[in-house]
């Protein structure tokens, strides 16, 4: 394996018009099959090469480089992946989407505790994909990861299932001026319970399933890499599509038919999923664990402080490289050195005392190599990224709360007996996704491209940033509606009859729903790209899972700012802005303290993004062994190396 490199600059070896990449042996040329979101034209079968090429196999821990003759994944592997997706997630916001529903209507919590018991949910569910992508890293791979968190997500919502079905699971029913009795704290064990599961399921399933999907691509491959960025569009697209039947046809059944048939079904759909995932083995490219990455990580921190008094060498080549170690975690190439964070250039210092006695190599708690050392870097630098996208979750969140909750006092008729469920107002944010999706990868894509270069057209710092200026919009934009509803509700005497039906259209709600949604079109695929390519390799599915853990921080954050709010307004006989009668309350100037949020997050990303440097690597290539040499001189080392690249 030979290496040749450049200094990263959005994944140029994938670039159409990449002149750095190095020409691929003819072998390795691989023709891509075309599934669903490819252009005419290329809808070429796998050839023979293809089916058996050499694949990256990373032994657990240390190793070696095995090539192992496979069928390699591709477009061949993308229908049992995004089957296993649509099924996913039709199970996944089948139950999620109208859950506030579920909270007030059968359980009978008050409004600010369902609204915090979901967003807690969403939370968790959330973070608990840093435990999922370091089991995955360290120990049993994205596959197993993936199957096993399916079926502890399939016991949970089978119990959620149960609770729905059998009554005295649940508090006694209520009509009209009755005062409801609330769950009790058994039926609400029960209930969290059965969330703690799928939340469980969720951290395994979340920050493996896009990882493995991408790994199906050969990033060195151009053809193969360029169609990777298609596959983050359309994996989004297929989730879109799933979530556009959970908010329409299994939010009515709930609502119309029963909680049992609305709940049963989505748990049928996430057995089902499974049944997909595991029909696709045969076709899957697979990658062993490399051991654990958050060990290196912490080796790296060791080793620079026990090393911080050493005098930094002038010459980053004269700090220790391992190109054969780097190899079996990182086969596709090595990170190399920056000029950035250089107190953890310490950890790559050799001295004597590095190689205890006897022993066959230095230890690693006292000697890393530069790939180490700047996976550690690549990880802290995204971290401001990283923190830019917690508000937008916040403000999406209130789609799902008191969005709905608006939904609910409008009059929602189509026809004089058809009215749309409330929960399914999240439709017209799932249609602005796939809408925007769908312009975006056949329009603006091709467009931009031609302009800038780029395989993906625009980088993902653009895409994001146009994401956070739509959110702002579509908060600004809940503020004036929620003006204009209880207008309306005063104008017909409706304030004080927060039950009754306000006679103004509930579409006047679609403009901050479509907005949110091609934010989040923008936003949050951006998002997930830029934790993928960014990433170190041996560590994808661990930094796919910063993409949840930003979902959780915002889902937590939108629950102390709802709690504190309604805490400091409602005090010394203030009005209260969140109350349960929305019609007397002010959540018009929540929307608008979100919006004034998102404005400085806005600037602080700009700032962030200006400023970020894209991580550096060599790429790999199997026609030629190992260079000997750790130094840079080495001649079957080509580096060609450009400054650092920086949004503008």
């Amino acid at each position: 394996m030979a290496f040749t490199g450049f200094q990263r600059s959005e994944n140029v070896a994938n670039e159409p018009n990449g002149t750095d990449r190095q020409t691929e042996p003819k072998g390795r040329r691989w023709r891509v099959f075309s599934f669903m979101c490819c252009s005419a034209g290329e809808t070429d079968q796998q050839s023979a090469e293809e089916k058996s090429v050499g694949d990256n196999n990373i032994e657990s821990g240390v190793g070696h480089y095995s090539p192992v003759k496979r069928k390699l994944g591709g477009w061949r592997a993308m229908p049992f992946i995004f089957a296993n997706e649509l099924c996913e997630k039709l199970a996944v916001v089948g139950f999620s989407t109208n859950m506030i529903t579920y909270l007030q209507e059968e359980l009978h919590l008050p409004p600010v505790m369902a609204a915090n018991t979901l967003t807690n949910f969403g939370g968790t569910a959330s973070l608990t994909p840093l435990l999922g992508a370091f089991i995955a890293d360290a120990y049993a791979g994205r596959f197993w990861t993936i199957a096993v968190s399916s079926v502890i997500y399939q016991i949970g919502m089978a119990i959620l299932t149960i609770s729905a079905i059998l009554p005295q699971l649940r508090p006694p029913p209520c009509s009209g001026k009755e005062v409801c009795k609330q769950a009790s704290a058994g039926q609400l064990g029960i209930l969290y319970f059965s969330l703690l599961l799928t939340a469980l399921g969720s951290g395994g399933i979340r920050p493996c399933v896009v990882a493995f999907g991408a790994d199906q691509f050969d990033e060195k491959d151009p053809k193969q890499g360029k169609k990777m960025w298609n596959f983050f569009n359309w994996y989004y697209f297929c989730m879109g599509l799933s979530i556009l039947l959970a908010v329409t046809v299994i939010v009515y059944i709930q609502e119309n038919i029963g909680w049992g048939w609305g709940l049963g079904i989505p748990s049928a759909a996430m057995a089902i999923s499974i049944v997909f995932f595991v029909m696709g083995i045969p076709l899957y490219r697979h990658f062993k664990p490399a051991g654990s990455p958050l060990t290196r990580l912490l080796q790296v921190i060791v080793a620079s402080i026990k090393k911080r008094n050493l005098p930094k060498p002038a010459d980053p080549s004269l700090l220790y490289q391992d190109w054969e170690k780097d190899a079996a975690i990182s086969p596709g190439g090595c990170l190399i050195h920056t000029n950035q964070l250089t107190f953890f250039d310490a950890a790559a210092i050799p001295t004597d005392s590095d190689k205890p006695e006897n022993a066959a190599s230095p230890s690693p708690w006292r000697l890393c190599t530069v790939h180490q050392v700047e996976e550690l870097k690549s990880i802290i630098r995204m971290g401001p990224i990283w923190a830019a996208g917690i508000l937008l979750v916040t403000a999406s969140a209130q789609q799902n709360t008191f969005s709905l909750m608006q939904a609910r006092t409008m009059n929602r008729h189509l026809t004089g007996t058809f009215q749309i469920p409330a929960g399914s107002m999240s439709v017209f944010t799932i249609l602005a996704l796939l809408l925007t999706i769908t312009v975006y990868d056949r329009l603006l894509m091709p467009i931009a491209r031609h302009f800038t270069g780029r395989g993906r057209g625009i980088s993902f710092l653009q895409r994001m940033g146009i994401g956070f200026f739509i959110s702002v919009l579509a908060t600004l934009v809940s503020g004036f509606v929620e003006v204009k509803r209880k207008s309306v509700a005063a104008h017909y005497g409706f304030l004080d009859r927060p039950k009754s039906m306000i006679p103004i259209s509930v579409f006047w709600l679609v403009p901050q729903y479509a907005l949110h949604g091609i934010a989040e079109a923008f936003m949050s695929i951006g998002h997930l790209e830029f934790f993928y390519d960014q990433s170190p390799e041996s560590m994808r599915s661990t930094a796919t899972a910063l993409f949840w853990t930003s979902i959780s921080a915002g889902s937590y954050f939108s629950t102390l700012l709802v709690s504190t709010i309604h805490k400091v307004t409602s005090r010394d006989g203030h009005q209260n802005w969140l109350p349960t009668n929305l019609n007397r309350g002010r959540l018009e100037y929540f929307y608008w303290l979100i919006t004034l949020l998102q404005v400085f997050n806005l600037l602080y990303y700009m700032v962030c993004a200006r400023f970020y440097t894209y991580k550096p690597f060599v790429v790999a290539v199997d026609d030629e062994p190992p260079p000997k040499e750790s130094s840079h001189d080495d001649p079957a080392l080509n580096l060609q190396l450009s400054t650092s690249s920086k949004l503008t």
